[in-house]
Parts: structure tokens; C-alpha cells; sequence
């Protein structure tokens, strides 16, 4: 316990309030630094390096200890990590072990007159001989178990007298001990997760690398993509080795052919994985409400716009941003989108603010956009801006040795899904086999759970499916002449009257034309301008532009001519 003295007790209080503000910027001081992400070493030597400009020391160590006592880890003022390990070796193991044991604070005015640094030498400290050594040590504690100790020694002359009571120092010393029992308690937790991540990326890899052994290259597989075709292999090769790279992707195909997944297999095993990837369809909102997705919005920027909100493209900073049908933009909207690729920065709708962003582009669809830029209905510098890198997936019909493996996993699906347990006899992987899916893996999917779903027996037989009977919905959808071929587009097929027996049904026969053939109204031609239009459109897949070119007209005249005779839209 201090003693105030009674010959200076106002120089005294002002002395002890000057050491509380000292004390309170060292601690502000010492939590900046161990809250650094630096080495452990360093940390705790810049602790020390500090607590020497605030307190009245010479030297001062800090030892880590295991749990056997031993020193782990020793630091010291000035000297390298060999010479604080020595230093400490010649401390008296009964002093440090005292602080250890008591969990308590030690205080030695005089080491001389100690019994417990009784024959120590302590040469380093270059001191005179009339010269007194002090001693304070605490215990660097994580709850109630000792990690290591603190402590400092000070060297002042006999006819000195002592600057400040020890109870000062013990209690700033305690405090800073504290603190560093909170950084090696969070040090401790950041190195087991660590450890234990490294571990399991260690099991991962050489799990990877058996499978990787044990299967043929041919057979390289991505996690949720189904197949083992030549023409699946080569796309997931080429999505391996461009997944690597930060260029922007394009993913063309029908729809239904897993342009998603494929994006997502590319952020998987790119670089940015620990990145958020996020998706937005284009085609799904109108170009009001497509700025806002993307770019977000200031509050008050518009009615409803009652808080700031973040966009897609801030989302994904540092990850990747997947935008499907990007066809669909307008060109107005095209221009937007063009200025984010080139300068890499946007406003928020209604704010001022540039907003710069890392962001991984992957984008899909089923367009010609070769053809749209011909036509000028799509912008051809963001054309080459989005179409870096493009990748053609493949349709259905081009892999059909896939579909059985698709069709057994869409079936069991639907027995985890249902409780079931369905499968297909071989007729029944046949039939599915010959048909064209214009749909692709979608329709599939919808084909086999429509199959499951009026199955009459656990084992699904050939007569279960809707095509035997003549009801194939997909059939019906898309009959008729053909529409425009593009590179990697469907053709719609005629389909010839379904020949039925009396004994069994029978599978449509579906004939392919030499070329396709764009019926136009003729002289002759008794049928109504309605029904003809009408014919037109699900020709062309109620797609306007494709029923246009086979009419002979504009894309403007068939929308005036819908909306003439009352014809609605439909959507597939």
C-alpha cells in the first residue's frame, strides 16, 4: 500500500494524476498494437518497446509458457529472441515460479537483499556497484491459467529516491497483461482453425489427386454437372482451364442447357470462390427495375425508394456476377452496363457517388447475338465486351449418351423427394433416348417426374410415358415448319398425324426436312388472316421477329396485327 508523503502532498497528487494519464494513453497505446495483424514475436516485442517510453525500466521480458513451465516463446527490450531466452534461463526459477503459482503480482525493491535471487548473476544489466535493481513481474493469465509473465527491472543509484510507488507500475503492468491474455487466447483460436483448415484442404487434395488417378481423363467431372459425353467432356475442360483467369465468359446455348450450373462450376474453381457470386436475370424485370437490381438505389431516388439499397454489382465485389439473358437488355440499358465493364465504376439510381468494383463477369444466352448486332438491336462494343471468352454448350440431342444418367438422377430426386422407389427398365431408358428434347435437361427433368409421377408400378415401363400415348405436350409445342437456324439454335420439326393400332400406341414419327421451309400465304390459301397468324406464331415459337420472316412482314406489323385481332401473348 502507497503512502502519501506530508511534506509534498500536492506535488505528489499532481505527480499521481500525470501517471494516470500516462497510464491511460499507454494502454490506449499497447490495444492499437496488439490488435495488428502481425507476427506474434513482433507484437509482443513493440509491447515492450512502448511500456520502456512509458515506465521507468531498464529492461523488460515477456515468457510464453507450455504447459509443462517451460518458456515457449521469450522477448525482450533491444535484444534478438537468443539473448531474451538466456536472460530469462538466469532469472531464478523460484521468483518466476512464485508468479506462476500465486497468480499474483511480484514486487522486489532490492534483488540484492532477496532471498530469492540469492547467487544470480545478472551481468547484462551494465549497472555500477552501488547501483539498486528492482524487480516487478505479473502473470499474463487467461482466465484463471498462468500463459507466462510480464516483468521489468529498473537500476537507479542508492542516494536516489524512488520516483513513484510500485503499486502504480504493478497496476499498469496488470492491465497490460490483461490485455495480452486477450490477443493470446484469440491467437490460440485463429491458429487451431487455421491448422485445422489446412488439414482438411491437406484431405481434400489428396482425395482429389486418388480420384483424380483413379479416373480417366476423359471422365473429368464438376460437382452438380451430370455426363460423360465427348461433347460434355470438352466444354467442362475448357471451363476448367478458363475458370482460372479473371476474363469475362460467355455461355451460349438453348435454354435448358444448364447455363447456370456451368456458372457457377466457373466460380467454383476460380480464384474468387470465397467471393460472393450472385445472379440476376435480365430477361425477368423491366429496365426501370433491372438499373436498380444492378446498380442499386439512394434513398428517396424514386417513390418507394425508402432506404439505400446495394446492387448486384456491389454484392459481387470481389466475386462474380452471373447475369442471364442478357440478349433482353435494351439498348438504352446496353449502354449502362457497357460504361461498368469499360471503367469498372457506376452511380447508385438518384446518387452522385462513383462506386468502383472488382467484379468477374459470367454472362448467358440463347440468342444470335451475332445476328442482333447485324440488325443493330444489340450493341457491338459491349458484344465484344461480354464475348471474351465464348463457350457453346451442348443441346441434349448431342449428348443423348448422357440421358440415361441424367434420367436416373432425376429419378432419384424424386424418390427422396417423394418417399419412393422407382426405376426405369431398359425399354423405358430407350424410349427417352429417341426423343429430340428441344427443351434440353429441363425438359427432361419435367419429363421424368411427370413419368414418376403417374407411374403405375415401382418399375416405369415404356407404356408409362406421355409420348406413347400421344400426349407429349413438347410435341404439340413445337410443330410445324421450322424458323430460322442459327449457329447453335433449335429447328422445329414437323410432326406427321400419330398412326395408331388398335393393339398399342405408338411414338409420333418425327421427319426432318432437307432445309427448313417458311410457309407464306398464298392465293389460294382459304384459311383467315387470324389463323394464319396464329400458325405463324407457334411456328416460330411465339417468338414476333421468327413469325415476322415467315409472314413476310415487319416485327412492328405482327405486333399490330396481335393486338388487332386479340391475340395474347404467350411465354415459354
Amino acid at each position: 500500500m502507497s503512502v502519501i508523503p506530508s511534506d509534498k502532498p500536492d506535488t505528489y497528487l499532481s505527480t499521481a494524476h500525470s501517471r494516470a494519464e500516462m497510464a491511460l494513453g499507454g494502454i490506449y497505446e499497447v490495444s492499437k498494437l496488439l490488435a495488428s495483424p502481425n507476427r506474434l514475436e513482433s507484437t509482443l516485442s513493440g509491447v515492450l518497446a512502448l511500456l520502456s517510453s512509458f515506465l521507468d525500466m531498464r529492461h523488460g521480458l515477456i515468457a510464453l509458457l507450455d504447459p509443462d513451465g517451460k518458456a515457449e516463446i521469450v522477448v525482450g527490450t533491444g535484444w534478438s529472441e537468443a539473448n531474451a531466452t538466456r536472460y530469462f534461463e538466469r532469472l531464478p526459477e523460484r521468483a518466476i515460479g512464485r508468479i506462476v503459482v500465486t497468480k499474483m503480482p511480484l514486487v522486489i525493491p532490492d534483488i540484492s537483499q532477496d532471498p530469492l535471487f540469492s547467487n544470480v548473476d545478472l551481468p547484462d544489466l551494465d549497472r555500477a556497484e552501488d547501483d539498486i535493481v528492482s524487480f516487478i513481474g505479473v502473470p499474463i493469465k487467461q482466465g484463471e491459467t498462468v500463459m507466462g509473465t510480464l516483468t521489468i527491472d529498473r537500476v537507479r543509484s542508492k542516494d536516489r529516491p524512488l520516483p513513484v510507488p510500485y503499486d502504480a507500475d504493478v497496476r499498469f503492468l496488470t492491465m497490460i497483461a490483461n490485455l495480452m491474455g486477450q490477443t493470446l487466447r484469440l491467437h490460440k483460436v485463429v491458429s487451431q482453425d487455421r491448422e485445422r483448415l489446412m488439414a482438411e484442404q491437406s484431405r481434400l487434395a489428396k482425395g482429389q489427386q486418388a480420384e483424380v488417378k483413379g479416373k480417366p481423363k476423359s471422365q473429368a467431372t464438376i460437382e452438380g454437372i451430370i455426363g460423360g459425353s465427348s461433347a460434355l467432356q470438352a466444354v467442362i475442360e475448357k471451363v476448367r482451364i478458363v475458370a482460372k483467369s479473371d476474363s469475362t465468359i460467355m455461355l451460349r446455348g438453348e435454354t435448358g442447357t444448364g447455363k447456370e450450373m456451368f456458372a457457377n462450376a466457373i466460380h467454383a474453381l476460380s480464384p474468387r470462390k470465397a467471393a460472393p457470386f450472385i445472379k440476376l436475370n435480365c430477361a425477368a424485370l423491366p429496365e426501370t427495375v433491372l438499373e436498380s437490381e444492378l446498380f442499386g438505389h439512394e434513398k428517396g431516388a424514386f417513390t418507394g425508394a425508402m432506404n439505400q439499397r446495394k446492387g448486384r454489382f456491389e454484392l459481387a465485389h470481389g466475386g462474380t456476377l452471373f447475369l442471364d439473358e442478357i440478349g433482353e437488355i435494351s439498348p438504352a440499358f446496353q449502354a449502362k452496363l457497357l460504361r461498368v465493364l469499360q471503367e469498372g465504376e457506376f452511380e447508385r439510381v438518384g446518387g452522385t457517388k462513383s462506386l468502383k468494383v472488382d467484379v468477374r463477369l459470367v454472362c448467358a444466352t440463347n440468342r444470335d447475338l451475332e445476328a442482333e448486332v447485324a440488325k443493330g438491336a444489340f450493341r457491338a462494343d459491349l458484344y465484344y465486351r461480354i464475348a471474351v471468352v465464348p463457350i457453346f454448350l451442348p443441346s441434349l440431342r448431342e449428348r443423348k449418351e448422357d440421358i440415361p444418367l441424367l434420367a436416373t438422377e432425376f429419378l432419384g430426386r424424386f424418390n427422396r423427394d417423394n418417399g419412393t422407389e422407382l426405376v426405369f427398365n431398359p425399354a423405358a431408358l430407350h424410349v427417352m433416348q429417341d426423343c429430340y428434347f428441344p427443351g434440353n435437361v429441363r425438359e427432361l427433368e419435367n419429363c421424368v417426374r411427370h413419368t414418376a409421377s403417374l407411374a403405375h408400378s415401382k418399375n416405369i415401363s415404356e407404356v408409362d410415358f406421355a409420348c406413347q400415348a400421344g400426349g407429349c405436350l413438347s410435341a404439340m409445342l413445337w410443330k410445324g415448319a421450322g424458323a430460322d437456324v442459327s449457329r447453335k439454335g433449335f429447328v422445329p420439326l414437323p410432326i406427321a398425324p400419330v398412326e395408331r393400332r388398335p393393339d398399342r400406341p405408338r411414338v409420333p414419327v418425327v421427319h426432318l426436312p432437307p432445309e427448313p421451309v417458311e410457309p407464306q400465304p398464298s392465293a389460294a390459301d382459304n384459311r383467315s388472316e387470324r389463323d394464319r397468324l396464329v400458325e405463324a406464331m407457334e411456328t416460330a415459337g411465339w417468338v414476333q421477329a421468327k413469325a415476322a420472316r415467315i409472314l413476310g412482314m415487319t416485327p412492328r406489323q405482327i405486333g399490330y396485327a396481335l393486338r388487332k385481332h386479340g391475340i395474347e401473348l404467350k411465354k415459354f
